[in-house]
């Protein structure tokens, strides 16, 4: 069933629609369980849209097993999904700084609360991410400190390789986990892939672990499977960065979610014009790089990569 979260009117006889599909189990409870699925926050983040169709497809050819209700938001900032880009297109506004919005405030802050208020109640909430077009990111879950021991044990049962507790900050205040943790919906931030493309790997490993996360609250009456187990990091100092240290072109020469000795190599930094290498980037620490720069122009200081520290995941 498809039904419309909220609609607002648009100049030249058009309608902002932000509409979600529901599936739920035939069952006559009165109160059923729901987790609900979101992303598209940002237009120019297309990872989650492949996860929606995949885990719709996957529940409804099984839909026996269900025992409880999916919601499913494929797109959240309709405008940007159609536009390609990561706000509000017109209003240059960054949804995921919008929330909990304003029921008597503007546009988008209408459109904001509306989202809010309609996945309140929710079991979970997995807000689905991309990284921008100039970093890869393994498949990750990010959690506020501040919700750490109600969210770990959820995230747990993902099927990510990593989650990344994190500090809080004024900024994630106003962002959709944030508003929904406050109002007691455990809400979940997951970041995988790169900006504008779909990664199908990365994808199937989210619905895997959606599915797994749906057996453990008793919503998916089926045998799951369950093929990585997360690192856990805790502290600021588990993280190590590579920053570029000239501008020109970066060609990597390591794979991603590859383990890395201090000094090995991640890459150069060459001068197509002199055909010269500008650059040797070094790892600089034992660890696994979970980042890495997909977009080859780097300027000096830009970020090449991110490597989880030896020692955190060798406990």
């Amino acid at each position: 069933m498809i039904t419309t979260v909220t609609q607002i009117p648009l100049p030249v006889d058009e309608v902002l629609m932000i509409r979600k599909r529901r599936i739920q189990s035939a069952d006559k409870k009165k109160r059923k369980k729901r987790i609900s699925i979101v992303t598209g926050i940002h237009g120019d983040e297309l990872e989650g849209q492949y996860v929606c169709f995949e885990l719709a497809r996957r529940i409804e050819s099984e839909i026996e097993c269900l025992k409880g209700i999916v919601d499913i938001y494929p797109a959240i900032n309709p405008l940007g999904i159609d536009s390609i880009t990561r706000g509000i297109p017109a209003f240059d506004l960054d949804m995921n700084r919008l929330f909990p919005g304003n029921a008597d405030g503007n546009m988008t802050e209408y459109l904001a609360s509306e989202v809010v208020k309609d996945l309140v109640g929710s079991e979970v909430v997995l807000d689905i991410h991309a990284s921008n077009i100039f970093l890869t990111e393994i498949p990750q879950i990010r959690v506020n400190e501040l919700h750490e021991k109600e969210l770990v044990p959820l995230a747990e049962k993902a099927n990510v390789d990593f989650i990344w507790v994190h500090g809080a900050s004024t900024v994630l205040e106003s962002t959709l986990a944030h508003s929904l943790n406050s109002r007691g919906t455990p809400c979940l931030v997951v970041e995988m892939g790169v900006g504008m493309r779909i990664t199908k790997a990365y994808g199937d490993q989210m619905v895997d672990g959606i599915l797994n996360l749906m057996n453990s609250l008793g919503m998916w009456e089926k045998e799951t499977t369950v093929t990585h187990k997360p690192i856990i990091s805790r502290n600021l100092s588990d993280v190590a960065f590579v920053n570029a240290p000239v501008g020109g072109l970066f060609v990597p020469s390591v794979k991603h979610w590859e383990e890395l000795k201090q000094g090995d190599g991640i890459g150069r930094i060459i001068d197509p014009l002199q055909g010269k290498v500008l650059a040797d980037v070094l790892c600089p620490t034992d660890g696994i790089l979970f980042t890495i720069r997909e977009y080859p122009i780097v300027d000096e200081g830009s970020l090449i990569g991110r490597l989880l520290r030896k020692e955190v995941y060798r406990k």
